[in-house]
């Protein structure tokens, strides 16, 4: 039930259409930080169980 080559191009016409090509490293820079935050804090739960 993987998305196909197909489905990841209408994605990301929706996603340029609707937020702009201007926008669009700003928004990939915003999400890469809060995956990096939301890992960072799953780890330092992990940490703070094993304590």
């Amino acid at each position: 039930m993987g998305l196909g080559m197909g489905e990841l191009v209408v994605i990301l016409l929706i996603v340029v259409l609707f937020f702009g090509g201007k926008k669009l490293p700003q928004l990939g820079s915003s999400l890469g930080e809060s995956i990096k935050n939301f890992k960072k804090g799953m780890k330092e739960d992990d940490t703070d169980k094993k304590s």
